[in-house]
């Protein structure tokens, strides 16, 4: 299948309703388009409270688009220990972090020339 824009907007779009379903907190979206030599188009960064939650995010997440898209990560990595879990969508990188490792590792910071959205959240 042939990425196009609206699969990714589609794509954004399951993958934070992912996040919220399992109350996910501090959701952003970092656009990596205009920047030269990126691996990827959007970073959707989050944290939970828990490694526990932090696996339930990835879960639901990789649920959600499963089912709604008929589409799975190109890799995952770090469920493990679930500090700091990426989820490889290819073109949309998903990194689910718990909040002090979000915080030691900055990656909104990194990318600070990155375009970068705030999803506000209800809960």
């Amino acid at each position: 299948m042939v990425k196009t824009e609206n699969n990714t907007d589609q794509l954004l779009t399951q993958i934070i309703k992912g996040i919220e379903d399992v109350k996910g907190n501090d959701i952003q979206i970092l656009d990596l388009r205009e920047i030269e030599n990126t691996v990827c188009d959007y970073f959707v960064i989050c944290n939970g409270n828990s490694n526990t939650q932090v696996n339930a995010i990835v879960n639901s997440v990789q649920k959600g688009v499963s089912k709604s898209l008929k589409d799975k990560p190109w890799h995952v990595e770090g469920t493990e220990n679930a500090e700091w879990v990426l989820i490889d969508y290819v073109n949309v990188v998903v990194h689910v972090f718990q909040k002090h490792i979000r915080e030691f590792y900055d990656i909104e910071g990194l990318w600070g020339d990155a375009k970068t959205t705030t999803i506000p959240t209800n809960y």
